[in-house]
């Protein structure tokens, strides 16, 4: 007997001695993802697999109220772990438990669980809160739009700070419940499914449901007083709702009349892309002051100015193209903006082939001579833009041309085949500009280095065979309406976000874009 307890202590001590010490020393949380542009953006130490939030907003005040139930797994053993979060809050619990926090940086709630947490540990984090959205400033900035009637959250690469705590980095997607109370003739509009509403003692209560992982920025709410349109589905059975400002005076025609072409262009995008990813589809239109459109998953936010002009299909291509190419496959890294932005803007020149007003070639030569060699426009480099701007121009223009250029190497066969692959493999996840070059060098048997680096990695404007090389181009019809969503990306102070520094020394001037083609009209609004 004595040999066995003398054998089963040693056996204990073995035991002991196997465990890592990470699982005897719990440690913080990263405060950060380390993104090569935004490193304070997301968290480390565990991953968020769905968001509840439970919100009260009164649009008079612009006063939210809010409960956020948030449902993790630990990554690592955690004694301490971070939030993206930006209003007050009042209390905090892990598992049932109080915990303790505190603010610090600009955007970090740190969060200390009454007990620490182990490795591969499912977590229920709840936080109570509150605070008026458009008075909070983060980096300098704010990013909540306040309305007439209510307010609504739209914005890139931020925007979760001002209305619910999170895990705010694309690498960590998770599915979201959105329940909000308003008073009663306002409507809120948020993500994915309608799944109820009731009213009660003079407020109405919406419940949204978005069933797929989603990024946080991607995650959107719109209150006000809305005309709701839900009479349409796409030829395949998928729900298309759009909503609409009353108070959009004289764009609501040109608003409804492309929104409402949505379903018949999600058809169209799915021949290119393959089917689409989610349960619903659908846009809205706040009466907002703004000039940009927002992808937002499954519910696109559009700025009225889209369509002062009139009627504007090009936007809602665009937008709609991210549903694939940014929102159910998303970015595991900001510097990697052109496997959204560039590929967006190729829908684009394929619905301008589609609806005749010129083809993608044609398209490509005329930004190609556009833009003389000592132009700006070359100096940015669409595969790795800066933090400055990741949303400059040449991200768009720059790298449709540079998909063009694969097209044309490749053979349409091969390129079409890798269109749809991309969202079709990476389909709820993240990649990588890498990755993707890898999927095309698979599938077309072409080495592909030598093109990427020249048009998405080099300086300066790439020479093209003779015959394509024209100094003037004619400018195709559909050029207008193009640049009607996409001639401006002027972007706020937010935009000058070096790597090095952030946030910025005191008295620093926001970088400007490097670059803008064609020169600011009025009336014409950028895209994301």
């Amino acid at each position: 007997m004595r040999k066995r307890i003398i054998a089963a202590a040693a056996s204990a001590v073995m035991l002991l001695l196997a465990v890592p010490a990470s699982a005897a020393a719990p440690t913080p949380g990263a405060p950060g993802v380390g993104d090569p542009y935004y490193p304070t953006y997301g968290n480390g130490g565990y991953d968020v697999s769905h968001y509840d939030l439970r919100l009260k907003y009164q649009p008079t005040t612009d006063f939210l109220e809010g409960t956020a139930t948030i449902l993790a797994t630990t990554t690592q053993a955690l004694s301490r772990f971070n939030l993206d979060f930006a209003l007050d809050v009042q209390e905090v619990r892990v598992n049932g438990r109080p915990a303790t926090y505190a603010f610090t940086g600009e955007q970090e709630l740190e969060v200390t669980p009454a007990a620490a947490l182990a490795k591969g540990q499912p977590i229920t984090v709840v936080v109570r809160y509150s605070g008026t959205p458009s008075k909070v400033k983060r980096y300098g900035f704010d990013a909540w739009l306040r309305t007439p009637d209510g307010g609504v959250a739209a914005d890139e690469p931020e925007m979760a700070w001002w209305w619910f705590p999170s895990n705010d980095h694309p690498l960590d997607k998770a599915t979201f419940d959105v329940s909000v109370l308003v008073p009663d003739g306002t409507q809120a509009i948020s993500n994915g499914t309608l799944v109820s509403s009731s009213s009660k003692l003079g407020w109405t209560r919406f419940n949204w449901r978005e069933n797929k992982p989603q990024a946080t920025y991607l995650a959107t709410l719109a209150v006000g007083h809305f005309d709701l349109s839900t009479a349409t589905t796409t030829a395949t059975g998928i729900p298309v709702i759009n909503a609409y400002s009353k108070d959009l005076g004289d764009n609501d025609g040109a608003a409804r009349a492309s929104l409402e072409r949505t379903g018949e262009i999600v058809d169209w995008l799915s021949t290119y892309f393959g089917p689409y990813p989610f349960a619903t589809v659908g846009g809205y239109v706040p009466n907002v002051t703004t000039g940009y459109a927002l992808e937002n998953q499954t519910r696109v936010f559009y700025s009225p100015k889209q369509f002062a002009k009139g009627a504007n299909t090009s936007v809602v291509v665009h937008e709609l193209a991210h549903q694939w190419y940014g929102d159910s496959v998303s970015l595991e890294k900001w510097s990697d903006i052109w496997l959204n932005e560039g590929f967006a803007t190729y829908a684009q020149w394929l619905w301008s082939e589609h609806e005749d007003e010129g083809t993608a070639q044609q398209l490509a030569d005329y930004v190609y001579a556009s833009h003389p060699a000592d132009d700006a426009f070359w100096q940015i480099e669409p595969g790795d833009p800066g933090a400055d701007d990741p949303f400059a121009l040449p991200v768009y223009d720059r790298g449709a041309l540079a998909i063009q250029q694969l097209r044309n190497t490749v053979g349409d066969q091969k390129f079409f085949e890798i269109l749809k692959a991309w969202p079709t493999e990476h389909r709820y996840g993240n990649g990588t500009i890498a990755q993707f070059r890898a999927l095309a060098e698979r599938i077309s048997g072409k080495q592909l280095g030598p093109l990427f680096q020249t048009w998405l990695y080099t300086k300066g404007k790439p020479a093209l065979p003779g015959a394509t090389a024209k100094l003037a181009a004619p400018q195709p019809r559909s050029w207008a309406q193009i640049q009607a969503s996409n001639a401006e990306h002027p972007r706020p102070a937010k935009s000058a976000k070096p790597a090095t520094q952030w946030p910025p020394a005191q008295g620093a001037q926001p970088a400007q874009p490097a670059t803008q083609w064609p020169p600011a009209q009025p009336g014409i609004a950028p895209t994301r």
